[in-house]
Protein backbone atom coordinates (compact mmCIF):
# COMPACT_ATOMS: atom_id res chain seq x y z
CA UNK A 1 0.00 0.00 0.00
CA UNK A 2 1.38 3.38 -0.67
CA UNK A 3 1.70 6.08 1.22
CA UNK A 4 -0.92 8.25 0.06
CA UNK A 5 -3.47 5.60 0.52
CA UNK A 6 -2.28 4.84 4.43
CA UNK A 7 -3.04 8.13 4.94
CA UNK A 8 -6.18 8.35 4.06
CA UNK A 9 -7.24 5.01 5.70
CA UNK A 10 -5.73 6.53 8.81
CA UNK A 11 -7.45 10.02 8.49
CA UNK A 12 -10.43 11.08 11.06
CA UNK A 13 -13.48 12.10 9.75
CA UNK A 14 -15.59 15.20 10.93
CA UNK A 15 -18.96 16.52 10.09
CA UNK A 16 -19.61 19.89 8.91
CA UNK A 17 -23.56 21.15 8.60
CA UNK A 18 -23.90 17.55 7.27
CA UNK A 19 -20.38 17.52 4.91
CA UNK A 20 -18.40 14.97 5.63
CA UNK A 21 -14.88 15.72 5.63
CA UNK A 22 -11.61 13.81 5.72
CA UNK A 23 -8.88 15.56 7.39
CA UNK A 24 -5.64 15.26 6.20
CA UNK A 25 -2.01 16.47 5.89
CA UNK A 26 -2.67 17.39 2.17
CA UNK A 27 -5.90 19.02 2.89
CA UNK A 28 -5.39 20.75 5.64
CA UNK A 29 -1.98 20.66 7.12
CA UNK A 30 -3.02 18.75 10.26
CA UNK A 31 -1.60 15.92 10.88
CA UNK A 32 1.99 16.99 9.98
CA UNK A 33 3.10 16.29 6.09
CA UNK A 34 5.78 14.22 5.74
CA UNK A 35 7.89 14.80 3.21
CA UNK A 36 8.11 11.26 1.82
CA UNK A 37 4.20 11.33 1.28
CA UNK A 38 5.00 14.99 -0.26
CA UNK A 39 7.72 13.67 -2.49
CA UNK A 40 5.02 10.46 -3.55
CA UNK A 41 2.37 13.03 -4.79
CA UNK A 42 4.42 15.22 -6.36
CA UNK A 43 6.28 12.67 -8.64
CA UNK A 44 2.32 11.43 -9.19
CA UNK A 45 1.37 14.57 -10.39
CA UNK A 46 4.53 15.01 -12.72
CA UNK A 47 3.88 11.88 -14.27
CA UNK A 48 0.25 12.08 -15.11
CA UNK A 49 -0.03 16.00 -15.65
CA UNK A 50 0.15 17.32 -19.03
CA UNK A 51 3.35 19.42 -18.73
CA UNK A 52 4.34 20.08 -22.45
CA UNK A 53 4.40 23.91 -23.14
CA UNK A 54 3.02 24.28 -19.97
CA UNK A 55 3.59 28.29 -18.95
CA UNK A 56 2.59 28.55 -15.54
CA UNK A 57 0.83 26.40 -12.35
CA UNK A 58 -2.39 27.68 -11.40
CA UNK A 59 -3.76 26.63 -7.98
CA UNK A 60 -6.10 27.94 -5.41
CA UNK A 61 -4.73 29.24 -1.68
CA UNK A 62 -4.26 27.99 0.52
CA UNK A 63 -3.77 24.44 0.51
CA UNK A 64 -2.65 23.75 -3.38
CA UNK A 65 0.20 26.37 -2.38
CA UNK A 66 3.00 23.27 -0.85
CA UNK A 67 2.00 20.64 -3.37
CA UNK A 68 2.37 23.04 -6.10
CA UNK A 69 4.95 25.18 -4.88
CA UNK A 70 7.28 21.10 -4.63
CA UNK A 71 6.10 20.73 -8.44
CA UNK A 72 7.27 23.92 -9.27
CA UNK A 73 10.49 23.42 -7.88
CA UNK A 74 10.68 19.65 -9.85
CA UNK A 75 9.32 21.05 -13.10
CA UNK A 76 11.09 24.89 -13.25
CA UNK A 77 7.22 26.15 -14.25
CA UNK A 78 6.32 29.55 -12.52
CA UNK A 79 3.72 29.14 -10.01
CA UNK A 80 0.73 32.03 -9.83
CA UNK A 81 -1.16 31.23 -6.79
CA UNK A 82 -5.60 31.67 -6.84
CA UNK A 83 -5.78 34.32 -3.59
CA UNK A 84 -8.71 35.13 -1.20
CA UNK A 85 -7.37 38.50 -1.30
CA UNK A 86 -7.97 41.10 -3.56
CA UNK A 87 -5.03 43.48 -4.71
CA UNK A 88 -6.38 45.42 -6.92
CA UNK A 89 -3.36 45.09 -9.34
CA UNK A 90 -3.42 45.49 -13.38
CA UNK A 91 -5.61 42.50 -15.05
CA UNK A 92 -6.29 41.16 -11.55
CA UNK A 93 -9.80 38.96 -12.23
CA UNK A 94 -12.80 38.17 -9.59
CA UNK A 95 -14.14 34.81 -9.49
CA UNK A 96 -16.63 33.28 -7.05
CA UNK A 97 -15.20 30.28 -5.01
CA UNK A 98 -18.44 28.17 -4.00
CA UNK A 99 -17.04 24.71 -1.93
CA UNK A 100 -19.32 21.93 -0.01
CA UNK A 101 -19.01 24.26 2.83
CA UNK A 102 -17.95 27.75 1.80
CA UNK A 103 -18.16 30.31 -0.45
CA UNK A 104 -16.02 33.07 -0.68
CA UNK A 105 -14.55 36.12 -3.72
CA UNK A 106 -10.73 34.50 -5.49
CA UNK A 107 -8.28 36.85 -8.02
CA UNK A 108 -6.25 35.45 -10.25
CA UNK A 109 -3.19 37.67 -10.75
CA UNK A 110 -0.40 36.92 -13.88
CA UNK A 111 -2.15 34.87 -16.02
CA UNK A 112 -2.76 36.39 -19.12
CA UNK A 113 -3.94 35.72 -22.88
CA UNK A 114 -2.55 32.79 -24.71
CA UNK A 115 -0.72 31.29 -21.35
CA UNK A 116 -0.54 27.89 -21.53
CA UNK A 117 -1.44 26.60 -17.46
CA UNK A 118 -1.61 23.73 -14.97
CA UNK A 119 -4.06 24.17 -12.61
CA UNK A 120 -3.47 22.07 -9.59
CA UNK A 121 -5.33 21.38 -6.30
CA UNK A 122 -5.34 19.08 -2.96
CA UNK A 123 -8.91 17.86 -3.11
CA UNK A 124 -11.39 17.84 -5.96
CA UNK A 125 -14.88 17.37 -4.10
CA UNK A 126 -17.98 19.15 -5.12
CA UNK A 127 -15.84 20.88 -8.12
CA UNK A 128 -16.84 24.63 -6.97
CA UNK A 129 -13.55 25.94 -7.05
CA UNK A 130 -12.40 24.42 -9.95
CA UNK A 131 -15.14 25.43 -11.94
CA UNK A 132 -14.94 28.74 -11.05
CA UNK A 133 -10.90 28.66 -11.53
CA UNK A 134 -11.38 27.32 -15.34
CA UNK A 135 -14.08 30.24 -16.18
CA UNK A 136 -11.62 32.54 -14.81
CA UNK A 137 -8.92 31.67 -16.62
CA UNK A 138 -11.35 30.92 -19.49
CA UNK A 139 -12.12 34.70 -19.28
CA UNK A 140 -8.69 35.87 -19.44
CA UNK A 141 -8.26 33.66 -22.31
CA UNK A 142 -5.30 31.35 -20.87
CA UNK A 143 -5.39 27.96 -22.34
CA UNK A 144 -5.76 25.03 -19.50
CA UNK A 145 -3.60 22.28 -20.23
CA UNK A 146 -4.48 19.40 -17.97
CA UNK A 147 -6.22 19.81 -14.40
CA UNK A 148 -4.55 17.33 -11.45
CA UNK A 149 -5.69 16.95 -7.94
CA UNK A 150 -4.57 14.47 -5.46
CA UNK A 151 -7.29 13.23 -4.30
CA UNK A 152 -10.95 13.23 -5.63
CA UNK A 153 -13.89 12.78 -3.30
CA UNK A 154 -16.52 10.64 -5.54
CA UNK A 155 -19.97 11.08 -4.00
CA UNK A 156 -21.95 14.15 -5.12
CA UNK A 157 -22.61 16.68 -8.67
CA UNK A 158 -18.84 17.79 -9.99
CA UNK A 159 -19.17 21.40 -11.08
CA UNK A 160 -15.77 21.02 -12.88
CA UNK A 161 -17.58 17.86 -15.24
CA UNK A 162 -20.60 20.08 -15.40
CA UNK A 163 -18.52 23.08 -17.31
CA UNK A 164 -16.97 20.56 -19.78
CA UNK A 165 -13.39 20.08 -18.06
CA UNK A 166 -12.16 16.81 -16.34
CA UNK A 167 -9.31 16.48 -13.63
CA UNK A 168 -6.72 13.56 -13.64
CA UNK A 169 -6.72 12.61 -10.29
CA UNK A 170 -4.01 10.39 -8.14
CA UNK A 171 -6.75 8.50 -5.95
CA UNK A 172 -10.25 8.59 -5.78
CA UNK A 173 -12.11 8.41 -2.44
CA UNK A 174 -15.60 8.13 -1.15
CA UNK A 175 -16.69 8.25 3.04
CA UNK A 176 -18.64 5.60 4.58
CA UNK A 177 -19.81 4.98 7.59
CA UNK A 178 -17.10 7.06 8.89
CA UNK A 179 -14.13 6.46 7.41
CA UNK A 180 -12.72 6.89 4.04
CA UNK A 181 -12.59 4.35 1.36
CA UNK A 182 -10.68 4.33 -1.12
CA UNK A 183 -12.62 3.76 -4.69
CA UNK A 184 -9.45 3.36 -7.23
CA UNK A 185 -5.91 3.70 -6.12
CA UNK A 186 -5.01 5.43 -9.86
CA UNK A 187 -7.53 7.96 -10.04
CA UNK A 188 -8.62 6.76 -12.88
CA UNK A 189 -12.02 5.74 -12.12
Amino acid sequence: MDRLTQSLHDAPIVEKDGYHYFVHPISDGVPMLRPELLREIVIGIIRKAELEGVDKIVTPAAMGIHISTAVSLMTDIPLVVVRKRKYGLDGEVALSQVTGYSESEMYVNDVYEGDRVLVIDDVLSTGGTLAGITGALEEIGADIADIVCVIKKVDGANELEECGYEAKTLINVTVEDGAVVVVDEDGDG
